[in-house]
This record gives C-alpha cells, structure tokens and sequence, in this order.
C-alpha cells in the first residue's frame, strides 16, 4: 500500500508541483555520492531519504530550498541518505550552518524542490 507521504511525493514528481516537505536536517561529510558526483563540506549539496530519492529518478541535480524559521538556503540533490526518515535530509557542514550553527546537529526544517 503507498503511504499518503509517497503518494504526494511522486505526484510532486510527476507533475512538476512544488510541495513542502518537513523533517529533521542533519549534516554530512560529502564524497562519491549516489549521483556519481564528488562533493566537499564547503558545496552547497543535500542527500535526500531513500524514499524521496527513489520516487524521483530525476532527484540529482535538481535544487532545493529548505526553511527553518526565518531563515533560508537552498541545495543541490547529490545523494541519497539511507537512515533519513521521509521528509528528513541530511545537508553538507555549509549548507547547515546557513540554517543552524554545526554545534546543533539536528534541527527541524521544511523544503521544497525550486528546480
């Protein structure tokens, strides 16, 4: 049975509206990812959950845009992060420290795809 999450994901997908999305935001040590791109902490790149990465076969290299109170930033879909939960992505130490200071490690945002 697809869950109403996935559901509005690829109907996001398949037709080209922009849906928000909520969860936690966690960062990573960029490398190889899963779109066969190389990645450093300093590029502005976010991994998204299995579930949202597999629903989108053209995730990589589309640009996000993630919310947290009053502030903003956008990423570039690079990876995929197997333990992120559905609406949960996981953002290189730059784009993080745009949202919240590194020291935090783990703070609640919503995003949405802008390309």
């Amino acid at each position: 049975m697809l869950s109403l999450t996935k559901l509005v994901a690829a109907l996001s997908c398949t037709l080209g509206y922009a849906v928000a999305f909520s969860g936690d935001l966690t960062y990573f040590t960029p490398g190889l990812g899963s779109c066969g791109w190389t990645n450093t902490e300093s590029d502005m790149v976010v991994a998204l959950s299995p579930a949202q990465y597999e629903l989108d076969p053209k995730a990589c290299g589309k640009t996000i845009q993630i919310h947290a109170g009053n502030k903003t930033t956008t990423a570039k879909v690079v990876d995929k992060c197997p333990p992120c939960a559905v609406g949960s992505i996981d953002v290189s130490p730059t784009v993080f420290q745009h949202i919240a200071p590194l020291t935090v490690g783990r703070t609640h945002v919503e995003w949405d795809y802008v390309s």
